[in-house]
């Protein structure tokens, strides 16, 4: 598990394009990295759709936001259409970067258990160090709590 004031473990994976896309391009800006369960499932939306309605506040702050999940550049492509989201979502189909940053897990629903991304997120400074962890966020919280931290 990456800890605050360590460099941000660096990655390049697809974006929701099929575009390679590495994380140390954005070196100079702040960025918001979060991981999330699944596109356009409930707490996902939610989550997203928070961040779309704060982007140029976001933006204002210097910061970029990052969506990283286990579906496929089609699956984002379509979940940013629908919700109209201007941040750029990333494809972890091998759980690579998830594990990266330790948020792969087991998890538990209706009494199966599986594998999947935790809701946890990164703020990650202009000189890609990680600034602040929030593990487990709720959906409703998520965004005052970046905000704080920007």
């Amino acid at each position: 598990m990456p800890t605050e004031q360590e460099i941000a473990p660096d990655f390049t994976t697809l974006d929701h394009d099929g575009n390679d896309f590495t994380l140390s391009s954005l070196r100079g800006k702040k960025v918001v990295l979060y991981f999330y369960p699944k596109d356009d499932t409930p707490g996902c939306t939610t989550q997203a759709c928070d961040l779309r309605d704060s982007t140029k506040e976001i933006e204002a702050k210097g910061a970029v936001i990052l969506g990283v999940s286990p579906d496929s550049p089609a699956s984002h492509r379509k979940f940013r259409e629908k919700y109209n989201l201007p941040f750029t979502l990333l494809s972890d189909t091998d759980h690579k970067v998830a594990e990266l940053y330790d948020v792969w897990h087991e998890k538990s629903f209706a009494g199966k258990k599986y594998m999947g991304n935790n809701r946890d997120t990164f703020v990650i400074g202009e000189d890609g160090r990680l600034v602040k962890y929030f593990p487990k966020v709720k959906p409703s919280e998520h965004l005052d709590q970046v905000l704080a931290v920007l």
